[in-house]
């Protein structure tokens, strides 16, 4: 078995307000495929469910200012030397970098990135949010999460 840690990960920023949800689902997602540390690398796996956190056409109510999307999930970090700040520090920084390159150029917000309690992830994910994950993560990364989600 493989030696991880995992941790719980609230992830939310302002989007476009025609902005996909699945899209941006798969972007926080990748980002995690691979995080970094003082320049070393290590695998990881971040499953979870997005949904918005504001009303449909709240945004366009509003003269198309951008929209509060989230996604709360499990964030799994392959190796035993691990810390949970380190990790979501390191998660912070490559899903940052994604989000700006994708969203940056129309005024997204750098994104909040932050370790929650488990509690929080059952209680605070609406039933209808849409389920997301890494893709060509190390199957025993996503072994090890499932059981979470």
């Amino acid at each position: 078995m493989l030696d991880s840690l995992i941790v719980p990960l609230l992830v939310t920023t302002d989007l476009p307000p025609e902005a996909d949800l699945a899209e941006f689902g798969e972007l926080v997602t990748g980002a995690t495929r691979t995080l970094e540390r003082e320049g070393s690398s290590y695998a990881a796996f971040l499953a979870g469910k997005v949904f918005w956190l504001d009303r449909p056409g709240s945004a366009e109510a509003k003269g198309g200012d951008l929209r509060f999307a989230a996604l709360i999930g499990y964030l799994a970090a392959s190796g035993s030397e691990h810390v949970a700040r380190e990790v979501v520090a390191d998660a912070r920084r490559a899903i940052s970098a994604a989000v700006d390159a994708r969203y940056g150029d129309v005024g997204a917000a750098t994104p909040a990135v932050m370790a929650i309690r488990v509690k929080d992830v059952r209680e605070r994910t609406p039933s209808p949010a849409l389920f997301v994950e890494t893709s060509d993560a190390l199957p025993e990364l996503v072994a090890v999460t499932k059981p979470y989600t």
